[in-house]
């Protein structure tokens, strides 16, 4: 019986900006339903290797794989329809929409009806539906008829992850969800990328180590551009070069 392909792979993937590269031949693989995080220093290339992924930016070399489909040709709109999404570090949201709004347009889009929420919301009763059902799976139902601008930040990245779902994916990357957030409201967050369904890959950009090692089985780190390790949190704690370099001391007893 052969294994499925990974959910992401990326085989040999390159990038420089000038003379700055910022992905050098990165083999990396997200396997289906995973839990994984990726760390390392500010400058290390974590969002430009997300926006390689995604198709913001285009690849100098390699190759990008969703379920063993390449797609690193491919425009960013038909990779979510691939089944490839993601947040941002800072939120992407229509502020001056409600919240129930936000969702809707992430699913009128996955449905190739975002035309039709210019009629009556009686007209798409199924898009309404189905975003209540996202924001009631991430606790903010009570929120879908405020706007967005109205919402504290920690609720807003709530809201963008609620987008997120919308799309149906397969594959989530998560950048940075809890940058922003309040130490009072960074628990929410944490509590729900805990609670994610379980047969979506979930690839975690973060600075948060607490975040980072309560939710991944695995981390990849990166440094300059390149894979510096791969592995469980226990070895990538254990590991001197990663905690006398980026985790400190208060990881690596």
């Amino acid at each position: 019986m052969m294994t499925p392909p990974p959910a992401l792979e990326t085989r040999g993937l390159r990038k420089s900006f000038g003379a700055l590269p910022v992905a050098n031949d990165i083999d990396f693989r997200l396997e289906r339903g995973a839990r994984h995080a990726l760390i390392g220093p500010n400058g290390a290339g974590k969002t430009s290797f997300v926006n390689l992924v995604t198709g913001a930016l285009a690849v100098g070399g390699g190759r990008i794989l969703l379920a063993g489909e390449d797609v690193t040709a491919l425009p960013q709109a038909r990779r979510v329809k691939r089944g490839l999404a993601r947040t941002f570090q800072i939120n992407t949201l229509f502020r001056g929409l409600s919240v129930l709004e936000n969702v809707c347009m992430g699913i009128a889009e996955r449905l190739g009806v975002a035309g039709h929420l210019l009629r009556p919301a009686g007209a798409r009763r199924d898009v309404i539906e189905e975003a209540y059902r996202a924001l009631e799976q991430l606790g903010i139902a009570e929120d879908a008829g405020r706007l967005v601008r109205e919402l504290p930040y920690g609720r807003q990245r709530l809201v963008e992850i609620a987008v997120a779902l919308g799309l149906k994916p397969s594959v989530l990357l998560l950048d940075e969800p809890a940058a922003g957030v309040p130490a009072a409201e960074s628990g929410i967050i944490i509590e729900t990328v805990e609670s994610l369904p379980a047969e979506i890959a979930v690839l975690i950009i973060e600075h948060d180590m607490d975040l980072v090692f309560r939710f991944a089985r695995r981390i990849t780190v990166l440094v300059q551009g390149a894979v510096l390790m791969e592995g469980t949190p226990e070895e990538v704690a254990a590991d001197a070069r990663v905690r006398e370099g980026y985790l400190g001391e208060e990881h690596g007893r």
